[in-house]
């Protein structure tokens, strides 16, 4: 119990230490605001302009969760498929990968010129899919493979079809490696929709990382720091979501997760 508290103490009154060293700093060496804005001027800026970021950070994190959803959804479904059939896996899993290795920023102008600058929303998605998808599929593929064959022979035994072995073998065996996965994918889905809507470089967006574009081109920097901080505190959130429901699932019969 003690040491939970330490984990938890610990950082916040590094954190603290490290805000009050920056606002002394920024004070103390007269730092101009277009350099490094202090702390205080940072949070001064939600009260001019902090429903345009809420804004865009709702839309930010709506694409984030949709990328998320079908990076799950489809991950899930094509690992199925490798641990069906290995020639099915041998087909498509060079594509897959290739797909994973070429940067997001490359491919963008490409998927934004298909999709057209109307639907730039969408270029954004697919951008966002692409990157939080390889993840889930690594790990579901490794996960429904890490099964037990001598538990597969003794569903085969007791004639058990593949739906009955898929959800009641398959699935909770590969859980570990799943979970893993999709809390990768999670923060990458954030990743990939900041980087997608840089990329995208429209004011169709209308995410964080236009106001961190729009900002920087007038020199606002603090208003540059919110838009971060926001970013940061979705990203933590996000990790922090995904975390709890890995140890809600596992708690109970992972032995390491008991201490978690």
């Amino acid at each position: 119990m003690r040491m939970q508290g330490l984990r938890l103490l610990l950082p916040i009154a590094l954190f603290a230490g490290l805000i009050g060293f920056w606002e002394w700093a920024v004070a103390r060496w007269e730092v101009p605001p277009f350099i490094l804005p202090s702390p205080g001027a940072i949070l001064t800026v939600f009260e001019t302009d902090g429903a345009s970021l809420l804004g865009s950070a709702w839309t930010t994190l709506g694409t984030t969760l949709a990328a998320f959803a079908l990076a799950v959804i489809s991950g899930m479904a094509l690992a199925v498929l490798f641990a069906s059939s290995r020639l099915a896996e041998a087909a498509l899993s060079p594509y897959a990968v290739t797909l994973q290795v070429t940067p997001v920023v490359a491919i963008a102008p490409l998927i934004i010129v298909w999709v057209g600058l109307d639907n730039a929303w969408l270029a954004v998605l697919i951008l966002a899919w692409i990157v939080s998808f390889f993840p889930v599929l690594a790990s579901a593929t490794a996960g429904l493979k890490a099964v037990d064959p001598n538990l597969r022979d003794l569903f085969r035994l007791y004639r058990a079809d593949f739906g009955q072995t898929f959800l009641r073998l398959m699935i909770p065996a590969s859980l570990p490696y799943l979970l893993a996965g999709i809390k990768t994918a999670g923060g990458l889905a954030l990743v990939g929709a900041v980087v997608a809507e840089f990329a995208a470089a429209s004011g169709n967006t209308d995410g964080l990382a236009w106001r961190i574009l729009e900002a920087g081109n007038r020199l606002q920097i603090a208003k540059m720091f919110a838009a971060l901080l926001l970013l940061a505190l979705m990203g933590v959130a996000i990790y922090a979501v995904l975390s709890f429901v890995e140890w809600l699932l596992l708690h109970r019969w992972h032995g390491d997760r008991r201490r978690a």
